[in-house]
């Protein structure tokens, strides 16, 4: 994978084991990304990955000016490779290896990206814990990338946009 725009653009990222990690493609992030800039100046923003894999989610966000990125990832092998990923490009990772579903985090974000893996149940699980836990700043975007519905009303997030991609959605929310 390479990193597709920004001041890191062009630089390798590893992908972990597709067994275990679904990395967002290259197309996809570049949507996101422009979709999120026409809706704020990234400069001095902050960006939570909370299913971070590769880590490619979070080198996108610093490569293109966010100010930090907190990464949350589960597997020990993953996370090794995330580090990996920001080592080579001589950036210290703000990485916690752990359940995103479990960590107290005692701060707020500008964008938070949930890329699970799909079919897991933890779509609703993790929205409900951005909203108790006051994760999301009240302007902040959630954005989701997913394959099924995802009952977003239920736990105060309004829509704002959704965009298909063979099969896949990525969805941008805002608290309600």
């Amino acid at each position: 994978m390479i990193i597709t725009a920004g001041i890191y653009k062009g630089r390798k990222v590893t992908a972990p084991d597709e067994k275990i990690v679904r990395p967002t493609l290259s197309k996809i992030r570049e949507s996101i990304f422009n979709t999120l800039f026409s809706m704020m100046d990234f400069n001095g923003k902050t960006f939570l990955d909370m299913f971070a894999g590769s880590g490619i989610m979070g080198l996108e966000a610093l490569s293109r000016g966010f100010e930090s990125v907190l990464a949350l990832e589960k597997n020990p092998k993953v996370a090794k490779i995330l580090k990996g990923n920001y080592e080579n490009i001589k950036i210290a990772p703000n990485l916690i290896i752990g359940d995103s579903l479990e960590q107290k985090i005692k701060k707020q974000f500008d964008v938070i990206y949930l890329d699970p893996p799909y079919f897991s149940g933890i779509y609703e699980k993790s929205l409900e814990k951005i909203k108790k836990d006051s994760l999301l700043k009240d302007d902040g975007v959630v954005i989701l990338e997913h394959v099924t519905e995802i009952c977003w009303n239920d736990f105060g997030f309004e829509f704002i946009k959704q965009k298909k991609y063979s099969g896949k959605f990525v969805t941008f929310l805002t608290i309600d």
